[in-house]
């Protein structure tokens, strides 16, 4: 959702534009999580030393602008026009931060946008992600003592509570109080999720960054490096301060970093990381530490290893396409054999092909003794584990069951000891799921995690898992990390079931069709032009169901939801063996209908929904194997599409690719924005 971004300069003269092109340039990295206005902060001028008055210098630069970042770009650029403002000027050491708003509190609005103020003279401000869930008794709170409030937001309450800890500490007498301190206490009074990154006119050239709940990174850059891939460097000493020149950033995401730097720290949860001198210092919470004395306590350091990014900047460019939805959609046959690398074992004429997937092996015997295994996700992820959990019940002959994380969490749904809880996301920052995640942990069943981020939150707090490896995935529609799922859950199945001798010519049989999947994608991806006609049937529509079974069951509802997502046109997967209770009611001339119908055990009934749409006058699109569209569409009454034919559990993997299609080309077509689409975020990191 919100996305943050800072950037810090030490001991190396960058001018105002640079570090605005910075800033602006680490939003544009961001876009992709959805936003609906955006902001940023810089210094007036040069920062006085930290031995004189902070106050004596000009407050901070404050630029937010509804709408998106170009519209920032180009306000921000009037304003410093009209102030006469030296663009110029030179900072050896500056702190700047900056945001893209999601709204949840309050419309899109400047007033609503992000950097939020304490107030007149800017003296603390805050960019946001997440939702403060007691944000209106603070503010009741604070408005008792006097502050004002200009926005709807939660976040205001932040750098006002701020500047109140702040002044309480000096009219006290406390003239040593700390940067860290302020931010300290000011945590111990925020409930819910959030990353925040602080920026102050009394705290000059320094930035504090601290989280619980929502994801945030940072990259260090010492420039006397020569960035050599492979060069060593020791962690704890980088992270001091030498005195060299160096750049440090802040950001809610790896693919705002990447560019400048490949040296990363992940931030935990309940770490305050205080930016100060280019030197870094991490600090740990502790929510009970000063309660009772009522002063301002001095949290205590821990040591933290830098790691190095695993992605190159070249992920995240689009190349030759024209959007990154275009482009994660073929990239799929790329994707899927990243995914598999080194996991499946061809065997040989004395070993049988297996799957090894190294996150999970220590746990398998745990896993093969559950009383039940629990899918729990939301959107795509559900959907794809929705299409794997045929496989895993036929190969481990344990009940699996599916949980939407929200609703899971609104029933307090049983989960217990004996159970397996398999969390899956994308981002591993889902909001939803990580309360699940804790709802399961608490409740001691074994958790494992299948997510597409090394180091997010579902990676770190689950007790095992795999890592779906697709690579960056840019669009706010998920492709190719889908099927990447779908892959590995597969394998998952196949890891549980690898002790059952006599599935063992089943299990051989799906291996050899993974290993063929990434052709057989490259071969449903030659239906671009043929879906993208199907986009200009269809593009005055304004409904569109799609029917599945089976496996395909998960693909009608994420066809749908793909169409939905980026079309935005209604679109609803629907079970076609609830077809006569309810939606067949729907069916006349008008109304598109796409009929999923390759062959695989449902195939015979599957036809029999087609006959009886076809009674109905319905306007059918049918999806079926290679070589049976004559003996399903008779006739040629109907538009047949037609797909390769492999393993049923994988079929779903084949399937979803001209749906994806489809709902890209419509979207371009309609002409709406591909890559965001309307109210969407790609990481969904609050409630």
């Amino acid at each position: 959702m919100c996305g943050i971004f800072a950037y810090l300069n030490y001991n190396v003269n960058r001018e105002r534009r640079y570090i605005l092109e910075v800033l602006f340039h680490g939003l544009r990295r961001l876009e992709y999580r959805g936003y609906d206005s955006a902001g940023i902060s810089i210094d007036s001028s040069v920062s006085v030393q930290p031995s004189c008055s902070s106050l004596n210098s000009l407050p901070p630069l404050v630029f937010r602008q509804e709408g998106n970042i170009e519209s920032l770009v180009k306000s921000v650029y009037e304003d410093v026009a009209l102030a006469d403002i030296n663009l110029e000027e030179s900072f050896p050491v500056h702190a700047g931060i900056a945001h893209t708003r999601w709204a949840t509190h309050g419309e899109p609005a400047p007033r609503n946008s992000h950097p939020q103020s304490s107030g007149a003279g800017n003296e603390f401000l805050v960019v946001h992600n997440g939702v403060i869930t007691n944000y209106e008794v603070l503010k009741e709170t604070l408005v008792r003592h006097g502050f004002t409030f200009e926005s709807e937001t939660d976040t205001e309450v932040i750098p006002k509570l701020a500047k109140f800890v702040f002044d309480k500490a000096n009219e006290e007498g406390d003239q040593t109080v700390t940067f860290s301190q302020v931010v300290v206490e000011v945590m111990r009074h925020l409930e819910g999720a959030y990353a925040l990154i602080f920026k102050s006119r009394h705290y000059p050239n320094e930035l504090i960054a601290c989280k619980r709940g929502s994801p945030l990174l940072l990259g260090i850059k010492e420039l006397t490096d020569d960035e050599r891939v492979g060069s060593s460097f020791h962690d704890v000493k980088f992270m001091t301060n030498n005195g060299q020149p160096r750049e440090l950033f802040l950001s809610s995401d790896a693919n705002a970093i990447v560019e400048h730097t490949k040296k990363a720290l992940m931030i935990e949860d309940g770490e305050v990381v205080h930016l100060k001198d280019g030197g870094v210092t991490i600090l740990r919470f502790d929510s009970d530490k000063g309660k009772q004395s009522g002063s301002l306590s001095r949290p205590a350091s821990v040591q933290r290893a830098l790691s190095v990014l695993e992605m190159e900047v070249e992920q995240i460019n689009k190349g030759k396409y024209e959007h990154y939805m275009q482009k994660e959609i073929h990239e799929q046959p790329e994707s899927l054999t990243t995914t598999m690398r080194g996991r499946l074992i061809r065997g040989g004429s004395c070993k049988a092909k297996t799957v090894l997937l190294g996150g999970l092996k220590d746990h398998l015997k745990n896993i093969r003794r559950s009383r039940r295994i629990v899918f729990i996700g939301c959107g795509t992820s559900y959907n794809a584990a929705l299409a794997a959990r045929p496989i895993l019940e036929e190969l481990s002959g344990i009940p699996v069951t599916m949980e939407i994380a929200s609703d899971l969490i609104d029933r307090q749904g049983p989960i217990y000891r004996e159970d397996t809880a398999v969390f899956v996301s994308q981002s591993g920052e889902t909001a939803d799921t990580l309360q699940a995640l804790e709802y399961a942990l608490e409740n001691g069943a074994l958790c494992v995690g299948i997510t597409n981020t090394v180091g997010s939150a579902i990676a770190r707090n689950t007790h095992c898992g795999v890592h779906i490896n697709a690579g960056c995935e840019i669009g706010v529609a998920s492709t190719k990390a889908y099927t990447s799922q779908i892959v590995v859950m597969v394998m998952l199945a196949l890891a549980i079931g690898d002790d059952s001798v006599s599935r063992q010519a089943r299990r051989e049989a799906i291996i050899d069709g993974l290993f063929d999947l990434p052709y057989k994608i490259k071969e449903v991806l030659k239906l671009d032009q043929e879906m993208k006609d199907l986009a200009k049937l269809l593009i005055a529509e304004q409904s569109l169901l799609v029917f599945g079974r089976g496996y395909n069951y998960a693909t009608a509802l994420e066809g749908a939801l793909k169409v939905k997502e980026v079309a935005l046109m209604h679109s609803e997967g629907i079970l076609a063996g609830e077809m006569k209770h309810g939606p067949l009611a729907l069916v006349d001339e008008n109304l598109p209908i796409v009929v999923i119908a390759t062959h695989d055990a449902c195939f015979s009934k599957q036809q029999s929904v087609i006959q009886q749409l076809h009674a109905r006058k319905g306007r059918l699109i049918v999806m079926c194997s290679k070589g049976e569209a004559a003996s399903v569409c008779p006739g040629g009454s109907y538009r047949a599409i037609e797909v390769p034919k492999v393993d049923d559990c994988l079929q779903p993997v084949v399937n979803i690719v001209p749906l994806q299609l489809l709902a890209y080309h419509l979207t371009v077509l309609r002409g709406h924005n591909v890559d965001q689409p309307r109210n969407l975020a790609k990481s969904v990191t609050t409630i």
